[in-house]
């Protein structure tokens, strides 16, 4: 056969499967096996039917065939006796010879039924002694006794060679069955090396098959599985630039591509990463420098900002204190505006420095018990609540390991808001809440103020976001701001519940301990130090 004409078979053999190899192997061990067992249950069989017609046939009819001699001889012998002396006692033994060969004949012709040529054999015994018996035996034994029998002398020598043909038909009989005997051990003892043979055989195929099998696995499966397994250990180490190589059927080898063309989607997905995290890297630096030199320009602002700012208090309110009531009615409108503005900016940036202050000034993180917190706070805010008659309670509040001052702040602030935006003519009922949620505690600040609209329940939490005016609520609308961005350094989320109506319900979480703690603030010590506004 050709190199061209084996090509397509060995392709043909590629695109086998694991699974079409096992059943292929798996079939031609079991035909192999089942014409192994068939030869040996052959063998078996033909070696217990020859051991059965040893035992069974061929030895039995040679032992009653000598039984049988012994019988005509019984009767020769005392058929001789009684003719020579006529005295009856010799005619026992002829006929206990007669018994016996009946018996015998019996026997013989049952074990020789399969037997053509041992029934012409015992045949030819039988019509021998009938004959033998016919022309002497009966005649002298029916000779009266007392006398020798006339008979018997006379027929001395044709009984002599009666019984010679007797003789010969026994012994051609016994060397027949001796003969027979002789071939059938020889072929049970042949049978039983062929037996011997096959079943050394089974051994041997059945061990090749063994041995065939577990190296058709061990290269077909476990040495394809264990290099996959290697060359995936190695991607799986770092090493993304190692190459899967397939080998193995042709499941194996789909395998084997699947997974190489994932290393090579990774390893792209990889790089696109990389080039991504390089640019993160890089804006977080330039968004770090500018969040940095955008802090030290607030604090550096708002500190310069403080000194005009104080002096154009200073003076209005000194120019409201010396002409007031000297100018007309609209200079003095126009006082009032003067010192109201310079005040609110300088509420204002204060605020907006308190803002600024969460997770940079404001981060030593301890064990804080939240009860004592907002008991504390309660305590500072004790003027504004007695004036608005507030009911203020609480549940059991938890520990949590989080810095006091922001916590200060954001009880500060929810509970300001709860007792400023309370109902005209309704006392102010506001209660804290905290239940475990998972991993996070989750609080509550209900009260039974004036609400806050689902469509704004985003729009408060926004810097300067006010849904009222400043003649109607006071204050800069930063409160909420800094609510969220304490709650969110502290791993938390914060919003209004838009389930409530019968006034607000802001609801937050915080975890027992935050994600990260933010480094120190690289504002310089000198820009910290704010002065204390003109009130």
């Amino acid at each position: 056969m050709t190199g061209d004409e084996r090509r397509p078979r060995m392709r043909g053999f590629s695109t086998w499967t694991t699974r079409r190899w096992l059943r292929v192997g798996v079939a031609a061990s079991l035909v192999v096996l089942a014409l192994l067992g068939t030869a040996g249950a052959w063998v078996l069989g033909r070696t217990g039917s020859i051991s059965d017609e040893l035992v069974d046939v061929r030895s039995p009819a040679l032992t009653v065939a000598i039984r049988l001699e012994t019988a005509v001889l019984n009767q020769e012998t005392g058929i001789r006796g009684y003719g020579l002396t006529g005295i009856p006692e010799f005619l026992t033994p002829y006929e206990q010879g007669l018994t016996e060969q009946a018996a015998s004949l019996t026997q013989l012709t049952k074990l020789l039924q399969d037997d053509p040529a041992g029934l012409d054999d015992l045949k030819n015994v039988r019509d021998a002694v009938a004959k033998w018996q016919e022309r002497v035996a009966r005649p002298v034994a029916a000779t009266p006794a007392g006398s020798p029998s006339p008979t018997a002398v006379r027929r001395a020598t044709e009984g002599k060679a009666a019984f010679d043909d007797v003789r010969a038909a026994l012994n051609s009989q016994q060397e027949q069955l001796r003969a027979d005997r002789v071939r059938v051990r020889d072929d049970l003892r042949d049978t039983m090396a062929l037996r011997n043979g096959v079943f050394g055989a089974i051994a041997v195929l059945i061990a090749v098959l063994t041995a065939l099998i577990f190296e058709g696995l061990r290269r077909g499966i476990n040495t394809p599985l264990e290099r996959l397994g290697a060359d995936a250990r190695a991607v799986a180490g770092g090493d993304f630039e190692h190459p899967i190589t397939p080998t193995g059927p042709a499941d194996l080898r789909r395998l084997g591509h699947e997974i190489d063309f994932m290393r090579q989607r990774l390893l792209r997905e990889l790089a696109l990463s990389e080039d991504t995290r390089l640019r993160l890297d890089a804006q977080a630096a330039d968004l770090q420098r500018s969040n940095a030199e955008l802090e030290q320009f607030a604090y550096v602002a708002s500190h310069d900002l403080q000194e005009p700012l104080r002096k154009v208090s200073s003076f209005t309110q000194l120019l409201q204190r010396r002409y007031g009531g000297q100018l007309d009615s609209r200079a003095d409108q126009y006082i009032d505006f003067a010192v109201d503005g310079a005040n609110r900016m300088q509420t204002l940036i204060n605020d907006l420095l308190d803002f600024s202050r969460v997770g940079r000034l404001h981060n030593s993180h301890q064990n804080v018990d939240l009860d004592k917190v907002l008991e504390r706070t309660l305590s500072e805010l004790s003027v504004g609540i007695e004036e608005a008659g507030a009911e203020i309670t609480h549940d059991p509040l938890p520990a949590l390991f989080a810095d006091p001052t922001q916590m200060g702040m954001l009880w500060q602030n929810l509970i300001s808001n709860a007792v400023k935006f309370r109902r005209p003519g309704e006392t102010p009922k506001i209660h804290v809440a905290a239940d475990r949620d998972g991993e996070l505690w989750r609080f509550t600040v209900t009260d039974n103020g004036i609400g806050i609209a689902p469509e704004y329940a985003d729009k408060v939490f926004v810097i300067f976001q006010r849904l009222h005016t400043k003649d109607t609520y006071t204050g800069s609308g930063i409160g909420l701001a800094m609510c969220k961005k304490i709650v969110e350094f502290h791993g938390g989320a914060i919003g209004i519940d838009p389930e409530y109506h019968d006034g607000t319900r802001v609801t937050f979480t915080l975890a027992p301990r935050p994600p990260e703690n933010p480094g120190p603030s690289t504002v310089p010590e000198a820009a910290r130090t704010d002065a204390e506004p003109v009130r």
